[in-house]
C-alpha cells in the first residue's frame, strides 16, 4: 500500500467534489445502490394528469422534473442552492416553467391553493405549507432520504457523529401529515445496500453529501480511509445501507359547517 500515492489520489477526488444539478455520474462503475421497491416517477404518474398544475419543490437542476414530460405551462419549481438556482434559470425558465428561488420550506412564494400536485424528491418540506399550496383534494408525493441513510458509512470515518435529521423517517413523518390535514394514500419505507468499489469514489461522495459527513476531509480522516483501503484490497468493496421512504397524500377537503 503506497500511502503517499493514495493520499494524493484521494485529495484529487476531494478537490473535484462538485456537482452540476444533481449529477452523480462521477461514480458510474464505482458505486452501486440496491433498487427500491417502488419507482418514484411511476408513483407520480399514477396520480398526475396533463391538466394539473404541478409544483416541484427543491427541484435540483430540474432534470427529474423535465423527465416527467408535464406541460411546461402547467409546471412550477423552486430551488434554493445557488448553483442549481442559476442552472434552473438557464434551463427551466426559457421553457416556460414558473421557477421561483426559495430556500425556506415553510415559506414558498406561491399563493394559497395554487397547485393540484406538489412533489419533492430528497428536499426539505413542511406539511402545513404544502397543505396551504394545494387545492382541496390536491396531492403531495415525496421520496425522502431517511435518518438512517449511510449511517454505517459515516461511522466508518466519523464514529459517534449525531444524526443530522433524526426524525426523518416514516413513523415520525406520517402523523405530521395527518395532523396537517392530509389523508395518506401510500406510505413505504426501504433499506437497501450501497456499495463502493474504490476509496476515491467514497471520498468524492462524502464531500458531496456534506450534511451526512460534516467535518469529513481526507486529512482529518486519513487513517480511517486507509482502513477502508485495506477492506477494498481484502474484499473488493465497502458496503453501507441507504434509507428511503415514500409518502403519497391527499389534502382533505374542508368540512362544511352543519346547519343547526
Amino acid at each position: 500500500m503506497d500511502t503517499t500515492s493514495l493520499k494524493r489520489a484521494w485529495l484529487a477526488e476531494e478537490a473535484v467534489a462538485h456537482i452540476h444539478g444533481w449529477d452523480f455520474s462521477h461514480l458510474d462503475g464505482r458505486c452501486e445502490e440496491g433498487d427500491l421497491p417502488w419507482d418514484y416517477a411511476s408513483v407520480i404518474r399514477e396520480y398526475l394528469a396533463d391538466g394539473m398544475r404541478l409544483l416541484d419543490c427543491d427541484t435540483g437542476g430540474g432534470e427529474f422534473l423535465l423527465s416527467l414530460g408535464h406541460p411546461h405551462e402547467k409546471t412550477a419549481a423552486t430551488e434554493g442552492y445557488p448553483p442549481n438556482v442559476a442552472l434552473c434559470r438557464e434551463t427551466l425558465v426559457p421553457l416556460g416553467v414558473d421557477f421561483r428561488e426559495c430556500s425556506d420550506a415553510s415559506s414558498i412564494p406561491f399563493p394559497d391553493a395554487s397547485f393540484d400536485m406538489v412533489i419533492n424528491r430528497h428536499g426539505d418540506f413542511d406539511p402545513r405549507e404544502i397543505h396551504r399550496l394545494l387545492k382541496p383534494g390536491g396531492l403531495f408525493v415525496t421520496q425522502q432520504v431517511g435518518s438512517e441513510n449511510d449511517r454505517d458509512l459515516v461511522e466508518m470515518v466519523l464514529p459517534g457523529l449525531p444524526r443530522p435529521f433524526s426524525d426523518n423517517n416514516l413513523s415520525a413523518q406520517r402523523p405530521r401529515f395527518e395532523a396537517a390535514g392530509f389523508e395518506i394514500l401510500r406510505a413505504d419505507e426501504a433499506f437497501r445496500p450501497i456499495v463502493f468499489y474504490d476509496v476515491g469514489g467514497f471520498v468524492w461522495f462524502a464531500r458531496i453529501i456534506e450534511w451526512e459527513f460534516p467535518g469529513f476531509s481526507v486529512e482529518a480522516c486519513f487513517d480511517r480511509l486507509l482502513g477502508l483501503q485495506r477492506r477494498i484490497e481484502e474484499t473488493g468493496r465497502i458496503e453501507g445501507t441507504t434509507h428511503r421512504f415514500l409518502i403519497a397524500a391527499r389534502k382533505r377537503p374542508a368540512l362544511k359547517a352543519r346547519a343547526l
